[in-house]
């Protein structure tokens, strides 16, 4: 059974408190999804550090529940 989109975002901002959690369908099946992820706690580490960090969130729901996940992670833009 695929994994809703408020699912997956639920998730992640349990795991990653602060973050900014955008979710897109990409087809349309519930089962391949992009998610763009904006957290101040990935500022100064590394990108895969980041994405270890989101999947940690998804509790190793990665490539079984969650078949597929395009991944983007960021710090959030400096206003200054």
């Amino acid at each position: 059974m695929p994994m809703a989109a408020d699912e997956i975002e639920t998730l992640i901002r349990q795991g990653i408190p602060d973050a900014q959690v955008e979710i897109t369908d990409l087809a349309g099946d519930g089962d391949h999804y992009a998610a763009r992820v904006v957290s101040e706690t990935f500022r100064g580490i590394p990108r895969i550090r980041q994405h270890q960090a989101v999947y940690a969130a998804l509790g190793g729901r990665m490539g079984g529940v969650l078949h597929a996940l395009q991944l983007t992670t960021a710090v959030p833009a400096n206003n200054e």
